[in-house]
This record gives C-alpha cells, sequence and structure tokens, in this order.
C-alpha cells in the first residue's frame, strides 16, 4: 500500500534532487508544493499543490492525507540586507509547517537543515551530530535563522509527530538549475573563466543525490528526535579545484593566491555580485567559512540510514557531464523556439504579403469601378443632352403645327 508524502522546495537543488529520489520509490505517492507550475517537473510522478510555506492554508491542504512530510523550503541567503525575508521563510515557514503537520495528523517531518548551525570546534577537531542550537552564536542571518527552526523541529518531536533534522553540508551535483553559488564556480572552471587557486583555506563539499537518499532514509528509518549530518570527506580549496581541473579536462591552475589577496578583493567582489545580480562566490563570509572547521562526520547517517556519499571525484565528472547536457538541451530548445519565431515571422509575412496583393487586387478594382462609372456618367450626360435636342425640337415642331392650326382657323373666318 503507498503511503502519500508531500515536499516542500522542489524548484531547489535539493528539493529536486528529493524528488528524483522519490521516484525510486513506487511505495510512495508524491505530493508537491509548488508556488507555479514548471516545466522542470515534466516526466516525473508527482501531484502539484499551488501554495508557499508562509501561507498557511496552503499547507493544511498540501499536507492533508500525508504520512511523511519533508521541509526543504527556504532561503539561502548569506548577503546582508534581506534580514527579513529570511527570518519569515526559514523560521516563521518552518513554525507553519509544523502546525500544519500537526493539524493534519502527519507522523512524522523530515527538516532540511544545515551544517551552517554548527560553531566550528578548534584544531580541526571532529564534529558530531548537536541537539542544541544558539543562534547568537553564530554568523549571518542564513545560520541563525536555521539553527533557529532546527530547535524549534526538535522541540515538536512528539504527541504525534515525529521530528526529524539533516544537516547537509555545501551542496554540489546535477539539477542545480538556479546555479548555486558551488555551480556557478564549475562552470566558470570548466569553461576557462577561472584560472586560478588558492593556498588556504577548504570546505566540506557532498552530491545533492546522496544528500537525497539520506533524507528519503531518514524518513523512512530515523526516530523521533533524530539529526544527521549527511556530508562527505572535507577537501582543501586547492585539492577541490584540482580535482575539477581534472574532471574537466582543463590544466590545474599555475596561479596561487594567499589569504591576504582574498581579503582585500573580498568585498569589491561583494559589490560586484550585488550589481551583476550573480550568485555570490568570493564574499568575506564566504573566505571566513573556508578558513574555519569543515571536518563533519557522516558516521551516524552511515551506520543507521545506509548512508555512503560518492567520491568527490565521480561527483565533479557527473556533474559536468549533466551541465553539458542541460546547456546543450537548452541550446537546442532555444534554436527550436528560434526556428519556431522564424517560421511565425515567415507565415507573418507571407500572411502580409498576400493581404498587400489582396488590397492592391481591390485598389484595383475600384479604380475599374470608378473609370467605368465616370464613363457610364459620360453616356448618361451624352444621352440626356440628345434626348434634351430631341424635346426641345419636337417642343417647336409642335408650336408651329399649333401657330399654323391658329392661322388656318382665322382665315375661314
Amino acid at each position: 500500500m503507498q503511503k502519500r508524502v508531500c515536499l516542500t522546495g522542489a524548484t531547489g537543488h535539493v528539493g529536486y534532487a528529493i524528488l528524483k529520489e522519490l521516484q525510486n520509490h513506487p511505495d510512495k505517492e508524491t505530493r508537491i508544493l509548488v508556488r507555479r507550475d514548471s516545466d522542470m517537473f515534466d516526466g516525473l510522478v508527482c501531484e502539484k499543490v499551488k501554495g508557499d510555506i508562509t501561507d498557511y492554508d496552503s499547507l493544511v491542504k498540501a499536507f492533508d492525507g500525508c504520512e511523511i512530510v519533508y521541509h526543504v523550503a527556504g532561503c539561502v541567503e548569506i548577503k546582508p540586507g534581506n534580514e527579513d525575508f529570511v527570518y519569515k521563510v526559514n523560521v516563521t515557514g518552518t513554525e507553519n509547517v509544523i502546525k500544519a503537520c500537526k493539524e493534519t495528523g502527519v507522523k512524522k517531518l523530515v527538516y532540511m537543515g544545515s551544517v551552517d548551525t554548527y560553531v566550528p570546534l578548534p584544531d580541526n577537531e571532529v564534529m558530531h551530530e548537536t541537539y542544541t542550537y544558539d543562534p547568537d552564536t553564530l554568523e549571518g542571518a542564513y545560520a541563525k535563522t536555521k539553527a533557529e527552526a532546527t530547535a524549534k523541529v526538535l522541540a515538536a518531536n512528539g504527541e504525534g509527530l515525529e521530528t526529524v533534522v539533516c544537516q547537509p553540508s555545501a551542496c554540489m551535483g546535477p539539477y542545480d538549475f538556479k546555479v548555486s553559488s558551488v555551480g556557478s564556480m564549475i562552470r566558470m572552471f570548466s569553461k576557462g573563466a577561472f584560472p586560478i587557486t588558492m593556498t588556504f583555506g577548504g570546505y566540506n563539499f557532498v552530491d545533492v543525490r546522496d544528500v537525497a537518499f539520506g533524507t528519503v532514509a531518514a524518513g523512512d528509518k530515523a526516530k523521533g528526535g533524530s539529526v544527521y549530518i549527511l556530508c562527505n570527506k572535507s577537501v582543501t580549496v586547492d585539492e577541490f579545484i584540482r580535482m575539477l581541473a581534472d574532471a574537466s579536462g582543463n590544466a590545474s591552475p599555475k596561479v596561487k593566491i594567499g589569504k591576504g589577496v582574498v581579503n582585500f578583493a573580498a568585498p569589491l567582489m561583494e559589490t560586484y555580485y550585488k550589481v551583476a545580480n550573480k550568485p555570490a562566490i568570493f564574499t568575506r563570509y564566504a573566505i571566513r567559512k573556508l578558513c574555519s572547521n569543515c571536518n563533519f562526520s557522516y558516521e551516524k547517517a552511515e551506520k543507521e540510514l545506509g548512508y555512503h556519499p560518492r567520491p568527490l571525484e565521480t561527483s565533479l565528472k557527473e556533474t559536468l557531464a549533466w551541465i553539458r547536457e542541460t546547456e546543450e538541451a537548452e541550446a537546442q530548445k532555444q534554436a527550436q523556439k528560434a526556428e519556431e519565431a522564424a517560421e511565425a515571422a515567415k507565415q507573418a509575412a507571407e500572411e502580409a504579403e498576400r493581404k498587400a496583393e489582396e488590397m492592391e487586387k481591390a485598389v484595383e478594382q475600384a479604380q475599374q469601378a470608378a473609370e467605368q462609372a465616370a464613363l457610364d456618367a459620360q453616356q448618361a450626360a451624352a444621352a440626356a443632352q440628345k434626348a434634351n435636342r430631341k424635346a426641345v425640337k419636337k417642343h417647336k415642331k409642335t408650336l408651329k403645327q399649333a401657330e399654323k392650326a391658329a392661322e388656318a382657323e382665322m382665315t375661314e373666318e
């Protein structure tokens, strides 16, 4: 018997990967909450319910009859200036989700948290799952709001609702339709537009498909109140870029820049990202994250969920392959649109030419009709003059006859 599940955030990188993973589970009838429909869901089996996590009534409608809710929707914003919106989505939206789950009788809520909610331990000490979260110890609206929301999700565990938290590290991989900062860097490097590496920093990158597997597994296997870090092995920035060079077939960068240069350039880059409306890659916050402890452990997820992240080299190769396929498909789509537009323009031109010919023919016919009317008018005028002359002549003849008759009468008298 199928169990109905609902997913929020299906248009996002992680959310879409979870939706794809759910296609491998015929025991689940999948429903997704979307603000608007999209052709990105073509070919995927799912029921769409229009709504938003800030719209409580739409959540009640979407969660009705569901056993599991995967709450993935959120605002991933690390740039300053949008704190109120980030709070509304990440905290208030999550409060709405919890309340709607309880109202509709959902049995389990799986929440997508983040390792950004962890305070880095010193000396690269291995970090395991934690169950207490203090926004005041963290930097940035994203980390603070995710920590507050995570605490609320764990506090809601019990009384008919089991809650579970999954915490991925920096996600990369296929299905990055909106192009994340990591995806942007991968694209830039593969096209030869990222010719540098760095002498410092590192992070923990994980394939989004592995995160999706772990999240769905948590919905099936995890006990209420559980937390799972879904990550991979950490690598240095230089190691990551050299893996990327190998996967893309490009030469490894020869230019290495140090932390001082990057710190100097970061504020300028932040301005550029804002003006150009591009994903932020090198920001002051990002630099601080690259220099902090990212040595997370996925031991618990491996043991309890069967979670086994694929090698980063494999993920990079498959990500580049997906990017190429997606860009080729998009190019073909745009070419088809251009061809259809050209054909429509051709048909419009032919229609305009046909109408012009019809107009020209109508004008010619009108001219001919006018000329004929003028000729008919001339002929009618000539006929009228002739008839008038005949009438005058006849009238004169009649007068003469009358005069002769009158003279004859006078002679007889």
